[in-house]
């Protein structure tokens, strides 16, 4: 109950702060639309506002937005690296294709939902990769310790059999032979 509460009160952060501007650039990049907000700006040398449009780069998930629509953005989570709106939904067509005719444009519900979603099947895979490299590691661990312990059986067998070493009886033997 409270995280609903929770979820509604962020919600509610993220969407009272909705910008309307005519889109002025679209179709030239794939789910991204150019929308200019209008502005205004005071020059306190001359005591008077001017006029001070804002472009936004915002996000279109359906690419259902025209030249000339008006629409009304949100801010919201960053998409690229100059993405950080997507659109709420449009107000009036600018072009000759009805809104109807095109594709609908998802509910901040659908967008988080499938956010949520992508953000699951990263974390799964994300879970699986860390879960491998402990296998791979763990197998690295494990034949450093067979090769040592096969270096040690060698060792053992050889001290066994006389030959480790060096110093076994043959040495001495060979050393003594020689000296006569």
């Amino acid at each position: 109950m409270a995280s609903n509460a929770a979820q509604a009160a962020k919600t509610a952060y993220r969407t009272f702060r909705e910008l309307h501007g005519v889109v002025i650039s679209a179709g030239l990049m794939d789910k991204t639309v150019k929308v200019r907000v209008g502005g205004q700006k005071w020059n306190s040398f001359l005591k008077k506002y001017f006029d001070d449009p804002q472009t936004h780069i915002v996000h279109d998930p359906a690419n259902s937005l025209r030249l000339g629509d008006v629409v009304a953005i949100t801010p919201g989570w960053r998409v690229s690296k100059t993405k950080r709106h997507v659109v709420k939904h449009i107000i009036a067509p600018g072009s000759g294709v009805p809104i109807e005719g095109r594709a609908p444009i998802p509910t901040e519900e659908a967008r988080h939902a499938e956010r949520a979603a992508e953000r699951a099947a990263k974390d799964e895979r994300r879970a699986f990769k860390k879960m491998a490299e402990r296998v791979e590691k763990q197998m690295v661990i494990a034949e450093r310790l067979a090769k040592s312990a096969g270096k040690q059986l060698a060792l053992r067998a050889r001290l066994a059999g006389g030959q480790g070493l060096g110093r076994g009886p043959g040495r001495f033997r060979r050393n003594n032979e020689g000296r006569g």
